[in-house]
């Protein structure tokens, strides 16, 4: 959608449900489409919000919008066929900055648009507040995303100075631990930390497989296994 294109105006109050998971393995984090859905339930129960259909990605990246349930219920809203769209928290709908300021643009940000609402964050853009709660979050995210950015540089450089090959298998060393703990102090979960550690190759604990949420927890908490 550009911005020249014409938003139909909301026709109905039916608020969308939308739950996303991108592995099986999330469901051990307290983020299963099972837990989604009845948050946002029992939200729509509080509000007295007139909740449809709940739309479900299961296997899904949140690193596009280009999710089939997603764009049904952006299509459904753009047509004014559904008046907001309800989630559990809002990186179950994206966690790329530049997508969640386009939405807001071009979909959620004015008065007379469809609504965005968000269990987790407390969130309605139906009122000014709420637009500009989530224009503020967008800015802090992108803040956030950059401070991740120049410590993984930081952490990175550290390693190669130690003499560290990354995509080798040598023994877990105290920079690995200290990327790991700096990436989730600066704000990335251990999920995000370990996609990071991943790309960048830096070696696991056993120096063999993938870096996991709870080897990157591990990890940045010093604790290693044992040799």
């Amino acid at each position: 959608m550009t911005r020249r294109q014409v938003l139909q105006a909301p026709k109905s109050n039916l608020i969308l449900g939308y739950v996303r998971v991108s592995t099986d393995k999330q469901a051990d984090r307290g983020v299963s489409l099972e837990a989604q859905e009845s948050k946002i339930r029992a939200y729509a129960q509080l509000y007295e919000l007139q909740l449809g259909e709940v739309i479900v990605d299961a296997g899904a990246s949140a690193k596009s919008l280009d999710r089939p349930g997603l764009q049904r219920a952006l299509a459904m809203l753009r047509s004014g066929a559904a008046g907001g769209l309800l989630v559990a928290k809002l990186d179950r709908l994206t966690r790329s900055v530049r997508d969640l300021g386009d939405l807001m643009e071009t979909l959620f940000g004015r008065a007379d648009s469809p609504a965005l609402l968000s269990v987790g964050e407390q969130l309605d853009t139906r009122s000014a507040a709420g637009r500009m709660v989530m224009n503020i979050l967008a800015v802090i995210a992108q803040w956030e995303r950059e401070a991740i950015g120049e410590r993984t540089r930081d952490a990175l450089a550290e390693l190669k100075s130690q003499g560290v090959k990354l995509g080798r298998p040598p023994k877990l060393s105290e920079a690995a631990s200290r990327m790991a703990k700096d990436l989730h102090e600066a704000g990335a979960s251990y999920e995000h930390v370990a996609d990071e550690m991943n790309r960048l190759g830096v070696p696991t604990p056993t120096g063999a497989g993938r870096w996991w949420p709870r080897t990157a927890r591990r990890a940045a908490l010093l604790d290693q296994p044992e040799p």
